[in-house]
């Protein structure tokens, strides 16, 4: 088959790509590189039936003939990043939006399947022991830019079913939770690179507020196998499905257990959130998925453990320190 991946030059998106080009399948990948890298597809930049169009999905006049060539495409394509929401709200709407909106359109025009990578973020504040796709939405105040991305993925959410109502879009929407593993940085605030970096480096390692707050941290790899039985799941057309794993952990556990692999002589420090995002920063204390509806259609389920996890991000960033 033929796909398209939108910001298949960022870290989840080059690993699907890997995936996709190792199963047989022909791979165009869109990006304008604004986050994500070229080193990251070095594997599969030179194999047959790969091609790389740098491009913004908001206005690249390539987007449609792409989404017209593929039979079914991947929009992985948005703003990420803790820190890159709080730094740059306005890029992260807009992004976020018209580039949904764009692939949208354009898929629904051809009649092609769109898998819209979103993200446990549209759970927002809400306080529960597990998330399921049927709960309702809690997200914080307009006054508060941390609630921007995950008040603009749910409007992506909505936008891709009101697109599946009214213009027979095919969506199958994700809710990723955490997704960890080799080449992502953490650049822009992602927890684990950023603490493996300074770890190997033997700095502190900085855990922002009390660091009692927890996380489920799913290898990319699974990720991807959960994207890929999904894309060509008949059933999965119009559904809403958490991807991720049920192995929680507190973030200072997390640093522990990030110094104890990495052998590193690492401390650890607390930083106020005010300090480390912006005053009135939110956070959310649990964030665990209920995974039975796509272990129950599709079989899925992870197969890698935190620890394993570490070690490969260790083992990534010693070969090729972090950019």
């Amino acid at each position: 088959m033929r796909y398209l991946i939108t910001g298949g030059a960022g870290f989840i998106g080059s690993h699907l790509a890997e995936a996709l080009i190792e199963a047989g399948h022909e791979v165009a990948v869109m990006d304008d590189l604004s986050t994500g890298r070229m080193a990251n597809l070095r594997r599969v930049a030179d194999r047959a039936g790969f091609r790389f169009v740098q491009g913004n999905v908001e206005s690249a006049p390539e987007l449609a003939g792409l989404v017209e060539w593929s039979d079914s495409v991947f929009h992985l394509a948005a703003a990420v990043g803790v820190e890159l929401v709080v730094r740059d709200p306005v890029r992260t709407i807009e992004t976020n939006i018209h580039g949904s909106e764009s692939v949208f359109a354009c898929a629904a025009r051809c009649g092609r399947r769109v898998l819209l990578a979103s993200t446990s973020e549209v759970y927002g504040r809400a306080a529960r022991q597990v998330f399921r796709e049927t709960d309702d939405l809690l997200i914080g105040p307009p006054t508060h830019y941390r609630w921007s991305y995950a008040a603009s993925k749910a409007l992506d959410e909505f936008l891709a079913l009101a697109y599946h109502k009214q213009r027979r879009l095919d969506p199958v929407i994700v809710r990723l939770f955490n997704t960890v593993g080799p080449r992502q940085t953490g650049r822009y605030g992602m927890v684990l690179p950023r603490f493996v970096a300074s770890a190997l480096r033997h700095e502190p390692l900085r855990v922002f507020g009390e660091g009692t707050q927890t996380r489920c941290f799913c290898h990319v790899a699974d990720t991807v196998r959960a994207l890929m039985l999904l894309e060509r799941e008949p059933r999965a057309g119009g559904g809403i499905f958490n991807v991720g794993t049920s192995e929680s952990i507190s973030i200072n556990d997390l640093a522990a257990r990030v110094i104890e692999v990495t052998g590193s002589r690492s401390t650890v420090v607390h930083v106020p959130y005010a300090e480390a995002y912006e005053p009135g920063f939110e956070d959310m204390q649990r964030r665990v998925p209920d995974t039975a509806k796509l272990r129950g259609l599709t079989g899925w389920c992870p197969g890698k453990g935190l620890g394993e996890i570490i070690a490969e991000v260790r083992d990534c960033l010693c070969h090729e320190p972090e950019a």
